[in-house]
């Protein structure tokens, strides 16, 4: 047993196994990515992603598969490089952070000052009326692109700390008035 423990643990060279982990990261967290891309609807970079990521792929599998029954220890390298790899992929978008979101924030009747803050700093917003349980209100629609979504909720936060605000991901933006410098990219 205590043989059998040793060649599992010395039967890799320790720089193949933190090849194989590497290697194994970068493809997984380039797979997260792409998928992630591709269901935002970026299409061609997923697709140029997904090169990166089958070759990455083809060369680690095949050197892990060659010799894994007497180096079992690929393998569990191999399975450590994907776990870590979903989570740094996620992490990696969440950076970029690609895409559109629509904030929808509902807030107290008599608040314009928020509105125009807003309009100031070059966001398109538009207002709705509506009625909350006790009270009258206004509900605002301001789409914006991922990256510079905190920096709108915490304007709105700032000059209304009762603001209800709800964020969601937007695949699909056509007309309406959006300021030049904050042109929404695909």
């Amino acid at each position: 047993m205590k043989e059998f423990l040793i060649n599992f643990l010395t039967g890799v060279p320790p720089l193949e196994l933190f090849l194989i982990f590497i290697a194994k990261m970068v493809e997984v967290a380039i797979a997260t990515l792409r998928t992630i891309l591709i269901n935002k609807g970026y299409r061609r970079q997923g697709t140029l992603l997904s090169f990166a990521e089958i070759l990455i792929w083809v060369l680690v599998a095949s050197r892990v598969i060659v010799g894994l029954a007497e180096a079992p220890m690929k393998g569990v390298v191999y399975s450590i490089g994907f776990s870590l790899g979903i989570y740094i992929g996620s992490l990696l978008e969440s950076k970029i952070a690609m895409g559109r979101v629509l904030i929808q924030t509902i807030i107290a009747k008599e608040n314009e000052v928020l509105v125009n803050s807003l309009r100031e700093k070059g966001y398109a917003v538009t207002t709705m009326k509506a009625q909350g349980m006790y009270s009258e209100k206004i509900v605002l629609m301001i789409f914006a692109n991922r990256k510079g979504k905190e920096e709108i909720t915490s304007e709105i936060l700032r000059l209304d700390e009762t603001a209800m605000i709800i964020t969601n991901d937007v695949s699909t933006l056509q007309g309406g008035t959006i300021s030049g410098r904050r042109k929404l990219l695909k």
